[in-house]
């Protein structure tokens, strides 16, 4: 088992031990965070997930998100490109199927499709981080190809949302990864140095 797989298998296990009222606790500070962003109180379109294996819960935010009608998109595997995402919008009526990994999300409607470069905020779950911005997804690359070009666009502005134990001190990069320049836990927001 590489480095890689062994860190991913270690912090997910930590994450899905954290308690219901952890969780819960974790997703309010949270909300307190993101609610009070620059970044997402200028946008209008905010990408999201629902979480799932102990991920940090967005619930709370984009129910926040709604109330100030701002547009919550999730992702849906792209299906007829592998390896890629779309955003579809989500409102409280959205129908939801379950991906073939298991994980819900919006049932595709063309019309509900927004480009990503469209996005404001892009808000992606991670596994583990460092305090270089390196990312540790779940291993199958849809946010690095998702986020391949969003320094070159300036859009979506990209945020890691993660617990305060998926912090490490190294994450063993590859060449296809992409830092993200912000990452929030509820105990603190970790900006890279050579970042903005």
């Amino acid at each position: 088992m590489t480095s890689r797989a062994l860190l991913r298998k270690e912090v997910r296990l930590r994450r899905q031990q954290l308690s219901s009222t952890e969780q819960l606790q974790a997703s309010e500070k949270l909300l307190l965070r993101l609610s009070t962003h620059k970044k997402v109180l200028a946008a209008q379109s905010i990408a999201l997930y629902l979480n799932n294996d102990g991920e940090l819960d967005t619930g709370l935010f984009i129910n926040w998100c709604w109330q100030q009608n701002k547009k919550v998109f999730l992702p849906v595997l792209h299906p007829f490109c592998a390896g890629h995402l779309l955003f579809l919008q989500y409102e409280k009526n959205t129908p939801m199927i379950n991906n073939c990994y298991g994980i819900a999300e919006p049932k595709l409607n063309v019309g509900k499709v927004c480009p990503v470069n469209k996005l404001d905020v892009l808000c992606t779950p991670l596994v583990a981080f460092d305090n270089t911005g390196a990312r540790l997804g779940m291993g199958g690359g849809f946010y690095d190809r998702t986020l391949a070009s969003w320094q070159v666009r300036n859009n979506p502005y990209p945020i890691g949302l993660a617990h305060n134990c998926q912090k490490v001190a190294q994450i063993p990069t590859e060449y296809w990864d992409v830092p993200l320049p912000e990452i929030i836990t509820p105990a603190r927001i970790y900006k890279p140095k050579n970042r903005d």
